[in-house]
């Protein structure tokens, strides 16, 4: 039996990753989706071999492989209008502080509690603007995310480099 990842599944993913919640109803209200969610989330991931559903371990190496070479391609990035929001990709932190000097408007997740005006790129699940309010690490996971999905070549490299840094950590 087939089953296909939705782009909840790294959000989960990575939340797992930055946590230790012992419940799916708790990591369910840390990002802001119910427990069911949650539950197939985790089938969908371990069926690809991205998580241990047992010890729910998200399997490092795996999901970095994912994420570097093919979340790009399964999830390519949308884009909308200007718009207020939270900066993802390059205009968040980490990356923010390792590139310099641009005009352009920042990617934005569309946020009505934003400060910052940008250019709208949706986030891989609806619910990650108000998920990243209480977890810094989650929100650099999901901006390096961001960057592979949608950056130029020097923002892609930048994130990948850092994003395979943080996954080899324990």
């Amino acid at each position: 039996m087939y089953m296909n990842l939705k782009p909840q599944d790294i959000v989960v993913l990575l939340k797992l990753l930055v946590s230790s919640k012992d419940s799916y109803s708790k990591l369910a209200a840390e990002l802001f989706m119910s427990p069911s969610e949650v539950h197939a989330a985790v089938k969908r991931a371990a069926a690809a071999g991205l998580i241990d559903q047992s010890s729910k371990q998200v399997k490092r190496v795996a999901l970095a492989e994912f994420l570097i070479h093919g979340l790009k391609y399964a999830f390519p990035p949308v884009y909308g209008t200007i718009t207020r929001g939270i900066p993802t990709a390059h205009a968040a932190s980490p990356l923010v502080d390792m590139i310099f000097g641009t005009d352009d408007l920042p990617p934005v997740w569309p946020y009505p509690e934003g400060t910052v005006r940008g250019y709208e790129l949706k986030p891989l699940y609806r619910t990650v603007p108000q998920a990243v309010g209480k977890d810094q690490k989650l929100y650099e996971l999901l901006a390096l995310v961001d960057a592979i999905r949608a950056g130029r070549a020097r923002e892609r490299a930048l994130a990948k480099a850092e994003l395979k840094k943080r996954l080899s950590q324990e």
